[in-house]
């Protein structure tokens, strides 16, 4: 137990802070759909072909090299653009451009969700929150059997009674059980989200061999001739009770249109059904329907949207937000407690050696 207790005290002081990151920046996002004011940004959505054609249409009009468009939904009632550069805009349901942006920078739910994936560092960044997505499992199983000793004096509150190292300790404990089943759960779906062969190993048992569409080359490239609302039109034929949630345009020329669905059983907010279109033509080239596929499929679909509160209702935001509340609070008295005592242990050690030497 004394050396569990030293392992999670001191990778606790290291990696406190940016945990604390993470958690302030999660709960943030948790409600971006009530903090984000612009005109329409609550209007009900649309989804008709033409409207979405015409929506895809103004996109390409605004700024040139258009890379996807997210469609107005129940979250937001704007169509966001994202293009090549960086760069974005919403768009009204009307085809009003409500605003325009030039970089990451430009939209704080666009650099919140950078800073929570990716620590704004990339993919070197995304590894590192996955590595922290594991610490933060162990913080919460350590934690947990470290509590277990300690039980008969638990006291729930959301802040320490005194910033006295042994109360503050205390507090974490306490808080740290109570919220270790959420953490457990967000750190994991997280983590595998990030590490998807972390998934793929624990769920190969009921998993089916990959059996991804291959995609042809050489076709003509999406432009603005391309008849976006006959695309639209032709894609809702392949889902017909689905709701079109994001349009993606091709990474490299000569290859399909992608299009995402979301049907009614799927909990991800945009949906895992893709259908990939000709551009030329609007034909239907291949669909990848989740209702046809595996259990493994199935419960890797339920990572993002049990992570980010994209089901559950209010209950659920509100819990997250608890885990959200107790992460940040966790990770900075940690921290804090721990250089606090490094650095006022200092004096004292140096005092008492020299009181030996005399």
């Amino acid at each position: 137990m004394k050396l569990l207790s030293l392992l999670h005290r001191w990778t606790g002081g290291f990696v406190g802070l940016l945990l604390a990151v993470i958690g302030l920046s999660g709960t943030a996002l948790l409600w971006e759909d009530n903090w984000i004011l612009l005109d329409g940004a609550h209007d009900a959505p649309v989804s008709t072909p033409a409207e979405l054609g015409d929506a895809i249409e103004v996109a390409m009009e605004t700024a040139p090299g258009l890379s996807r468009i997210t469609f107005a939904g129940d979250e937001i009632g704007l169509h966001q653009a994202i293009y090549a550069d960086g760069g974005g805009a919403y768009i009204a349901q009307d085809g009003t451009v409500v605003d325009r942006w030039t970089g990451p920078w430009g939209r704080p739910e666009l650099w919140l969700f950078d800073l929570h994936h990716h620590l704004l560092a990339g993919e070197t960044g995304e590894t590192i929150t996955g590595v922290f997505g594991i610490l933060l499992l162990a913080f919460a199983i350590t934690g947990s059997i470290l509590w277990w000793r300690t039980r008969k004096t638990f006291r729930f509150r959301l802040w320490p009674a005194r910033y006295t190292a042994s109360a503050i300790v205390r507090h974490h404990r306490d808080l740290g059980v109570i919220a270790s089943p959420l953490l457990i759960l967000t750190a994991a779906t997280g983590t595998m989200m990030v590490f998807p062969a972390i998934s793929s190993v624990l769920l190969s048992s009921i998993a089916a061999p990959n059996s991804q569409p291959t995609l042809p080359d050489g076709l003509a490239p999406a432009d603005r001739d391309t008849d976006w609302k006959r695309v639209m039109a032709n894609a809702q034929w392949a889902y017909p009770l689905g709701a079109a949630r994001r349009l993606m345009m091709p990474k490299q020329s000569g290859q399909p249109i992608a299009i995402r669905f979301r049907q009614d059983f799927e909990w991800t907010p945009n949906g895992r059904s893709y259908v990939w279109i000709a551009p030329e033509t609007g034909a239907v080239i291949a669909t990848d329907d989740p209702a046809k596929g595996d259990r493994a499929s199935a419960i890797v679909e339920k990572f993002y949207p049990l992570h980010a509160g994209k089901v559950g209702g209010l209950a659920w935001r509100i819990a997250l937000t608890f885990a959200g509340f107790a992460l940040i609070v966790l990770g900075l008295l940690a921290s804090w407690s721990f250089w606090t005592a490094k650095i006022g242990s200092r004096p004292a050690a140096a005092l008492r050696a020299k009181a030996a030497t005399r």
